[in-house]
């Protein structure tokens, strides 16, 4: 973690894009209350096979117009170099100039992601069509992606997309600090030098945590679930135990040399705001 501790801690917070026009004013708010934390940006996720991908743009053009950055993701999946192409020009013309490439999931029924198979593809084609213009985060897997034949070659794939030109990398989040650190450790070694910044995933209710992380591969320690598990439909002391450990989870990771912190918001507010105050900066 030696070279992680010359980059700056910044703070960043991702939103999905509102489906209806009251999650549309909910997330106005919690923008707002975000916002006065002053963050690096806020992402903007996009959907699978490019479901939101209006959605996506939408937001990411009207947070972009309140001041601070916003960083839309863009997924390998159902893309063409002609469409992505379009968007990314659409998004230099809104001043947009950070992104978050992926390579997505497939949905359902869908046999090919298209002519873009991995993101480190698709990192090499915005750099072939934009130059430095932006700024490229990509995922990393600290405890390895799902869909990885092992943790050798998931590493592998990490590191291409790095070559290819990405600038900073997001973790999926994890509630074992042992993972990132040896994941940091091991990029060092491999002579990766970009910010690696943690995922946080605030805890508000753990069936819905269980659904995502079994998803996504994120681990959930035996002690946690069954601490988590003995509270039942007790969302307030799930809440309140989540803070606590998402709080210590992240000092330990600032402490030792994170380069920030990025948050999974769902979309709302407290939780972050909750576990960024309780921090000793």
């Amino acid at each position: 973690m030696q070279l992680h501790k010359k980059y700056p801690q910044l703070f960043s917070f991702e939103f999905y894009p509102p489906k209806t026009e009251e999650g549309a004013a909910n997330l106005q708010l919690v923008h707002i209350q975000l916002a006065q934390l002053n963050p690096d940006f806020f992402s903007v996720t996009f959907g699978a096979g490019g479901s939101t991908r209006d959605k996506t743009f939408d937001t990411v053009v009207d947070i972009q117009a309140k001041g601070i950055a916003a960083a839309p993701h863009l997924s390998c999946v159902a893309s063409t170099k002609a469409n992505i192409r379009t968007i990314l020009k659409e998004y230099q013309d809104n001043g947009i100039s950070k992104i978050v490439a992926l390579r997505g999931d497939l949905p359902s029924g869908m046999m090919s992601a298209g002519e873009f198979r991995y993101a480190n593809e698709l990192v090499e084609f915005i750099r072939q069509e934009t130059g430095g213009y932006f700024q490229i985060h990509v995922a990393a897997y600290p405890e390895v992606h799902p869909q990885a034949v092992n943790a050798a070659t998931d590493f592998q794939n990490f590191k291409r997309k790095v070559e290819a030109g990405a600038d900073a990398a997001i973790t999926q989040y994890f509630y074992n600090a042992e993972a990132y650190f040896y994941f940091v450790d091991n990029c060092e070694k491999q002579g990766i030098d970009i910010p690696i910044v943690p995922g946080i995933m605030p805890i508000n209710q753990y069936t819905q945590l269980f659904r995502f992380s079994e998803m996504c591969g994120a681990d959930i320690p035996r002690w946690m679930r069954k601490k988590l598990e003995s509270y039942g439909d007790d969302r307030t002391s799930i809440q309140a135990f989540g803070v606590e450990l998402v709080t210590d989870l992240c000092q330990r990771l600032l402490d030792n040399g994170a380069p920030g912190l990025h948050f999974y918001t769902m979309n709302q507010s407290a939780l972050t705001l909750a576990i960024l105050a309780n921090l000793h900066q």
